[in-house]
């Protein structure tokens, strides 16, 4: 199965923003990350041949496709955390050790990470938030912190990106995120939250006061068009009695802060979240991220395009497909149905990240399929 090879000159920057604007447009906007695949291969020289000494805004101009976030495209910083003068940071590396020592007039915080050889970044390998001791050093910690939005870096991607797609990036997370991915781990939260809950609501709360900054600078700089909360929600770890107490009142409060200012959102949403539909299509949210469907998540594309009506969906197709494990035919088959269910109102990608394995020409394939539908009017 081949698609006729075309060459076609879109504004891809332009055809992104009508998407979230709710126009029409006449072609299906592929937009898939590629930053693990690339990065996992690079590291380990096994790119193919032609993309050895291709940067990776060089590998989606190749592809014919539209880059999502600056800073896994670009490499380029876009939020960071600014402490006040009384806060203390030791950091120690040993082996694959890192041993980051935060001093509180509390007590020592004490997070303790290990180099993934799999994913070349640090994880966490002992949570340092445990007990309502601990919480209140967090607590001072987020008060004693805010957020900067490195501007000169979002410019810097404007006119990389030009008309290959907006340039877009990801939010510190909610509070309630924060603390699972961050600094207590699920089992901790959990317990934290029936043992001494009045103590984790407050610095719930002293996360997401510490974000006031953060989102008055962007609003204010005026340039920012699309932005994503970076969630990472599964439902298996931020079930519907904690989704709905913890994170709807924070993504109301934020996302609709942006939207008064014109500034459109998304959220990334992937893993399980079948107990989550009911809250989809009432989310403060533009588009939803990462949903993935049967065979590789829990729920089919029809329960999604029920479940979030008129909101865009980025994504949609299961990583899984593009993997050898599955025939190209398979691949075709579920990209067109998608693209019936859900056009106008997608952004097709992979849900959620193309895997270190895949077929790079898979990815060539679909975009080629993109172009041809625009170019004999099949939309």
């Amino acid at each position: 199965m081949k698609h006729k090879k075309i060459q076609q000159v879109i504004n891809k920057q332009k055809v992104n923003l009508k998407i979230f604007g709710g126009k029409k447009v006449s072609t299906v906007l592929f937009q898939p990350r590629i930053y693990y695949w690339y990065n996992w291969n690079k590291t380990r020289g096994s790119l193919p041949e032609k993309y050895r000494k291709k940067s990776m805004i060089e590998v989606y101009d190749d592809l014919q496709i539209s880059p999502r976030y600056f800073p896994e495209v670009l490499g380029l910083v876009d939020v960071k955390a600014i402490y006040s003068k009384k806060v203390k940071i030791k950091e120690e590396v040993k082996a694959d050790t890192r041993i980051t020592v935060i001093y509180t007039p509390n007590g020592e915080i004490i997070k303790e990470e290990k180099w993934s050889f799999t994913n070349y970044d640090w994880r966490i390998s002992r949570y340092p938030i445990k007990n309502p001791e601990d919480v209140e050093k967090l607590i001072w910690l987020f008060e004693n912190t805010e957020w900067l939005f490195l501007k000169e870096n979002f410019e810097d991607a404007s006119r990389i990106f030009r008309n290959k797609g907006e340039p877009q990036f990801f939010l510190p997370r909610s509070g309630y995120q924060t603390l699972f991915i961050d600094w207590m781990g699920l089992e901790n939260l959990i317990y934290g939250l029936a043992d001494f809950s009045e103590k984790i609501e407050q610095l719930i709360k002293a996360i997401n006061k510490s974000y006031d900054s953060l989102y008055e600078n962007i609003i204010s700089y005026g340039k920012v068009k699309i932005i994503n909360f970076g969630e990472n929600i599964d439902a298996n770890v931020a079930p519907p009695q904690y989704f709905e107490k913890y994170c709807i009142p924070f993504y109301e409060e934020r996302a609709n802060q942006l939207k008064k200012a014109g500034i459109y959102t998304h959220i990334h949403i992937d893993g399980s979240f079948r107990p989550l539909l009911k809250y989809l299509k009432d989310l403060p949210f533009d588009g939803l991220e990462a949903l993935t469907p049967l065979p590789q998540g829990d729920v089919t594309l029809e329960e999604i395009k029920e479940a979030i009506g008129e909101k865009i969906l980025l994504d949609g197709i299961p990583a899984i497909f593009f993997l050898p494990n599955y025939s190209l035919e398979k691949l075709q088959e579920f990209v067109e149905r998608l693209v019936k269910i859900f056009y106008p109102k997608l952004i097709l990608g992979v849900s959620d990240e193309l895997p270190p394995p895949a077929n790079i020409e898979r990815v060539r394939y679909i975009s080629q399929y993109c172009m041809n539908l625009s170019k004999v009017g099949g939309l």
